[in-house]
């Protein structure tokens, strides 16, 4: 009698785990469901040669990102973001032709250990030196009747400027401030009225800079993110001035001195003989840019640069 209870007891007991036990659960096995096909063409592309030639290769097409630093003569520069290759996406690309072709290879951008974003405030001058785009900067506080043509011809040529504009002069054409804002153009903040900036107290720093922010943001429904003093003048307690406000102290590294309404081609002679990778290309609405323009732009392109807004240069995107 003892050894039936006994028996029934053990019955019970393993018929309540096998009622319990979930066979579906694996703990080596992930998430993910992995089918029988997925695994054989796993193995059929490690033993393929293509395959084992594209991972072979890939280490010559690899670049390691390079870090954002201050340098001595150009203060504060982006860094880059480094490569690699893909190999499984390369390989997808590869395998119809059977046949390595290094224009297939698909590649991984690699962001830098320190951005420009970890660095203290310091001016910026221009891009990364083995980017090859050029900034086009445009400080706006006169030449009201130019910015039409200028923003026609940048239209007719598909290229995004950055647009410096004195808080005094948007309040006073904010129709223009809505266009340029419109075309997609990038609006960064260029003071109040022009003052001599580092030979103001800091506190009319701080009113020349969110002044000219709160009229833009007023008119476009964005605050600027980038300052340029006018006439390039700075110390170091305008650009911690900027900083404290987020905002980045944007300078040039080519000027086309404009003010000083040269011929076109006195102009694209000292921009063609300045140009460079990451270069910020000064410029006013004068009527030797609404002239020469067109053809500035052109020169540029045919040089290998594309153009873009400060946000993209200055950007570790290659």
């Amino acid at each position: 009698m003892h050894r039936y209870r006994l028996f029934v007891h053990v019955c019970v007991f393993i018929l309540i785990v096998a009622v319990s036990f979930d066979y579906t659960y694996n703990p080596f096995e992930s998430n993910e469901t992995v089918t029988f096909s997925d695994a054989v063409n796993d193995v059929t592309k490690m033993e393929d040669s293509l395959y084992d030639e594209i991972r072979t290769k890939s280490e010559n097409y690899e670049e390691a990102p390079q870090n954002a630093v201050i340098d001595k003569v150009w203060k504060k520069m982006p860094g880059r973001n480094g490569v690699k290759v893909n190999v499984d996406k390369s390989y997808e690309q590869m395998k119809k032709n059977e046949v390595f072709d290094e224009t297939l290879l698909v590649y991984e951008q690699i962001p830098p250990e320190i951005t420009r974003e970890d660095l203290p405030a310091a001016p910026i001058y221009r891009g990364h030196p083995d980017k090859d785009m050029v900034a086009l900067l445009i400080n706006v506080s006169w030449g009201t009747e130019h910015i039409p043509v200028i923003l026609n011809i940048l239209k007719e040529h598909n290229v995004k400027a950055t647009f410096f504009i004195e808080g005094k002069w948007a309040m006073e054409n904010t129709d223009y401030v809505k266009m340029i804002h419109e075309q997609e153009h990038v609006i960064g903040n260029h003071a109040y009225n022009h003052p001599v900036m580092s030979r103001l107290a800091r506190q009319d720093m701080i009113e020349q800079i969110s002044q000219t922010n709160e009229i833009l943001e007023a008119i476009t429904g964005e605050t600027p993110k980038w300052f340029a003093p006018p006439s390039g003048d700075y110390n170091d307690q305008v650009v911690e001035t900027a900083d404290e406000q987020n905002m980045e102290t944007i300078l040039w590294s080519v000027d086309t001195i404009d003010w000083k309404n040269p011929s076109v081609s006195v102009m694209m002679n000292r921009v063609n003989n300045n140009i460079h990778p990451g270069a910020t290309l000064l410029m006013h609405p004068t009527s030797s840019i609404v002239e020469g323009l067109d053809s500035l732009i052109k020169s540029i392109k045919e040089k290998g640069y594309k153009i873009g807004t400060v946000d993209t240069l200055l950007s570790a995107e290659r």
